[in-house]
């Protein structure tokens, strides 16, 4: 079937989460990728546990719970504008270098992000990014109150663009969620940014192991859970040739 849609999860794929790094650190002189990285584990792992739990909150509360864990796990005390400060870069991520561009190159495809985000965070994400001129759908998983990578968060997809699983692509850097959306019937495009020889590299090159690095053994490689995404890229700007 051919590609009539091209739908994009948002952190992490048109967005970079590691963009929060520099907020934080002028925040938290000295704790700034520390807390970047456990801040992100905790925000996923919210998420699922949420869903599992059947105790549904949107992505804005499970963003502000995990910072309040972080920091506090940190012995980090603070006053409540520092971590307004912080939560507010979530609404302005930094988005991919060539992200415009390759969604430029997609159209006339219909585009969309689907995303664990709640809809008041994934408008001013995508207001502030310009992308509202490029994308034609911002699905949150909020209007099934649960999160990727529930299937029912995946059926958002069909209900709102009017597409067939196998007239879809979907495409996500997030290894779970490229699970996730094959075991649902999508098309699936990995973006795949970090390499295993980058990581090896990056783990014999120091004698300790920075938390980025471990950040990124946990989350960045292709999960062990019997999917395998249809196309392997390694950035945005490769999408238009297999789309």
């Amino acid at each position: 079937m051919p590609t009539k849609a091209v739908v994009f999860d948002a952190y992490g794929t048109l967005y970079d989460i590691q963009s929060v790094a520099e907020i934080t650190e002028e925040a938290f002189p000295g704790y700034g990728e520390i807390i970047t990285q456990v801040w992100r584990i905790k925000q996923l792992e919210y998420s699922w546990l949420r869903s599992l739990m059947r105790r549904y909150q949107d992505f804005a509360a499970v963003t502000r719970d995990s910072l309040a864990y972080t920091l506090r796990v940190l012995g980090l005390d603070y006053q409540s504008e520092a971590f307004e400060r912080v939560i507010a870069k979530y609404l302005d991520l930094d988005p991919y270098p060539d992200a415009a561009d390759a969604l430029a190159a997609l159209k006339p495809r219909k585009l969309a992000i689907l995303s664990n985000g709640s809809p008041d965070m994934l408008n001013a994400l995508v207001r502030n990014s310009g992308f509202d001129r490029l994308l034609d759908a911002t699905i949150s998983v909020d209007a099934k109150k649960i999160f990727k990578p529930s299937p029912q968060a995946y059926e958002l997809i069909g209900e709102a663009l009017g597409t067939g699983p196998d007239e879809v692509l979907f495409v996500s850097s997030n290894p779970w969620d490229v699970a996730g959306a094959k075991a649902f019937g999508l098309n699936v495009a990995w973006i795949e940014r970090v390499t295993p020889e980058a990581m090896a590299l990056a783990c014999v090159e120091n004698e300790l192991v920075a938390p980025l690095t471990m950040f990124k053994a946990i989350r960045t490689q292709m999960d062990e859970l019997g999917f395998a995404p249809d196309h392997r890229v390694h950035a945005l700007s490769e999408l238009p040739g297999i789309a």
